[in-house]
């Protein structure tokens, strides 16, 4: 089965379908709309319309103006657009089949919403997955559990050409067709587990074919940079490629970056239908753009959905205010300082409370990089001022105050590029009994209940052998990071992974010596006003790899956090120059070229 892996995102590429349906041969195309912060986002435009409530870009970008060359070559769509609202994206997309005249079939899968179950989670004192704290009683916009893969295919089986979802697990748009097509059971652990896998190299587009991959000067043609095909079988053995003619490469670096991508332990990754264990998962070059991906094994899924709850958590008030000269750095951080107190004079004039978080993010000053940073002077520079605010009024004083630094404060401070006053949202990720969720499917105007896939009381996860780390040697020679392995990173929730894979399988005992998780910490100590985030490393000795799992270090996950980097896709850009000593005789050695 070939599958098209079209969107990575809510508002990810029009020409990923157009491309992908000039490949030819597809089987289906995935798309995945859905994450923690677009749950939130989409709650909030239900809120002010029940109509909506789910991905437009659906209909208007993605699947829409393609309606007819899908119908035409029988390619399948599934897509977890839906949202809040399957059932009105479902309605719209009908609409347009008729008006094409097309005899495309539309299935729903939902029954993942639980915002009525909020009293009972409450009575149950159900407690985050991460920090243990209790739910907030602040107005919840969205409360979802990740449906897994059974339900896709029972809406294929029932004959559905489109199914469109509610919140599903992000790999389950890959693994639900591949159940289908290939008959797998929910006790076929080591197919499921493959199936997972695929899914999670696919769902994220060009992520897997170079798109923000370590050796970017590798990848050639970022305009058009081909989105993912999956070339899956039966025995669970896979090809990522891409079509011909596009730009980016398709390479085991890549394949491997995508691979620990938003992964925590890959020896144990828990999804709704399987206990996935991807630590010694093979890859192999087969061709030009042509990886094979082999290996993976599965076990019992637990008795226990994920569910992501977001909440009003106040507003927010963002300037960017550009300044030019010399000490710019200084300048803005006085000027920061003096906005906050200025503004603050007026919000007890009023009787406001306090600001409940303020931040001033010197983007140029390389404050990301904490102690390792290397500034150098700079002369532009961009202040981004955060005010966080109970109230929206006292978001809205800070947003007009800061103007008045044009004229009152720093010399070189030029007019702002933009102000935003939105509300924050806040985000809980907790565990519910299966048997407290229905899945249902929907085909036809006619809706039945789905048995959930039955689980196992969740335990511990195997402890994977570690090899002990050499000793290092006498006249080693320290080299950084980049030289030795690539380096990926991506938040989930209120933490965030950073996967290092060896460029060479020799290079794996001196990173492994050198980034421990004590290290580790240390280097990502200004993430943490409280000290050094806890870091948990892992191993995937299949392909050389360790990965890190940095906690507590994003101030409340990519919805709230106040940092340039939310989503913590530049925290493994940090660990670049981190020191490693290695042997001179591999010290010695030109730096491996993308794999």
């Amino acid at each position: 089965m070939r599958i098209g892996g079209a969107s990575a995102f809510l508002v990810d590429s029009a020409l990923a379908v157009p491309q992908l349906l000039q490949a030819q041969g597809l089987d289906y195309l995935i798309f995945d709309y859905l994450a923690e912060g677009s749950m939130g986002l989409l709650g909030r435009m239900q809120a002010a319309d029940p109509k909506g409530g789910f991905g437009t870009d659906f209909l208007t970008v993605h699947v829409g103006p393609h309606l007819k060359e899908i119908g035409r070559q029988g390619v399948k769509v599934i897509a977890n657009a839906g949202g809040l609202n399957p059932q009105g994206l479902a309605a719209a997309t009908e609409a347009m089949i008729q008006a094409a005249g097309l005899s495309l079939r539309v299935a729903t899968v939902d029954g993942d919403d639980v915002r009525g179950e909020l009293a009972g989670l409450r009575a149950a004192d159900v407690r985050d997955m991460f920090t243990g704290s209790q739910l907030p009683q602040e107005p919840v916009i969205s409360a979802n559990a990740y449906l897994g893969a059974f339900p896709i295919a029972a809406a294929l089986a029932a004959g559905a050409d489109i199914v469109i979802t509610g919140r599903v697990v992000d790999s389950a748009l890959a693994l639900g067709p591949l159940i289908h097509e290939f008959g797998w059971k929910p006790d076929d652990y080591a197919h499921l587990a493959a199936g997972t896998l695929a899914g999670h190299l696919l769902e994220c587009g060009a992520q897997v074919t170079g798109g923000t991959f370590t050796d970017w000067r590798s990848v050639p043609n970022w305009e058009n940079i081909g989105f993912p095909i999956g070339e899956c079988h039966a025995d669970g053995t896979l090809v990522i490629t891409k079509p011909a003619g596009t730009g980016g490469i398709v390479t085991i670096g890549t394949v491997a970056e995508q691979l620990l991508y938003e992964v925590s332990d890959p020896g144990d990754y828990i999804v709704t239908d399987v206990r996935c264990d991807f630590s010694h998962v093979q890859l192999e070059q087969v061709g030009p753009d042509r990886v094979r991906v082999s290996g993976a094994r599965g076990r019992a899924p637990t008795d226990t959905y994920k569910v992501c709850i977001t909440y009003d958590a106040g507003w927010r008030a963002i300037a960017y205010q550009p300044l030019i000269g010399e000490e710019a750095i200084a300048k803005g951080e006085r000027q920061a300082a003096a906005l906050f107190a200025r503004t603050r004079v007026l919000l007890r004039a009023r009787g406001l409370p306090d600001f409940s978080a303020t931040a001033c993010i010197i983007i140029g000053a390389e404050r990301s990089f904490g102690a390792h940073a290397q500034p150098g002077g700079a002369r532009e520079v961009i202040c981004k001022l955060v005010a966080d605010h109970p109230q929206k009024l006292g978001a809205d004083l800070f947003a007009r105050e800061q103007w008045t630094a044009i004229s009152a404060m720093s010399v070189g401070t030029s007019i702002n590029l933009a102000t935003q006053v939105m509300p924050v949202t806040g985000l809980f990720l907790c565990l519910i009994p299966k048997s407290a969720v229905t899945a249902r499917l929907t085909l036809a105007g006619a809706t039945r209940s789905l048995p959930d896939v039955p689980g196992e009381a969740a335990g511990e996860g195997p402890v994977a052998a570690v090899a002990a780390a050499p000793a290092t040697p006498a006249g080693a020679v320290s080299v950084e990071l980049l030289r030795l392995a690539y380096v990926r990173s991506g938040d989930k929730g209120r933490l965030f992974n950073v996967a290092v894979i060896a460029r060479r399988p020799e290079y794996l005992p001196w990173l492994r010596a050198a980034l421990t998780p004590q290290a580790g910490g240390e280097w990502y100590r200004h993430l943490r006003a409280a000290g050094p985030p806890r870091v948990d490393r892992y191993e995937a000795a299949g392909f050389h790899a360790l990965n890190f799992v940095v906690h507590d270090a994003l101030e409340g996950g990519i919805n709230a956090s106040t940092q340039l980097d939310p989503a913590a896709k530049g925290m493994g850009q940090m660990l670049l120059r981190f020191p490693v000593p290695v042997p001179a005789t591999l010290a010695a050695q030109p730096a491996a070229a993308a794999r």
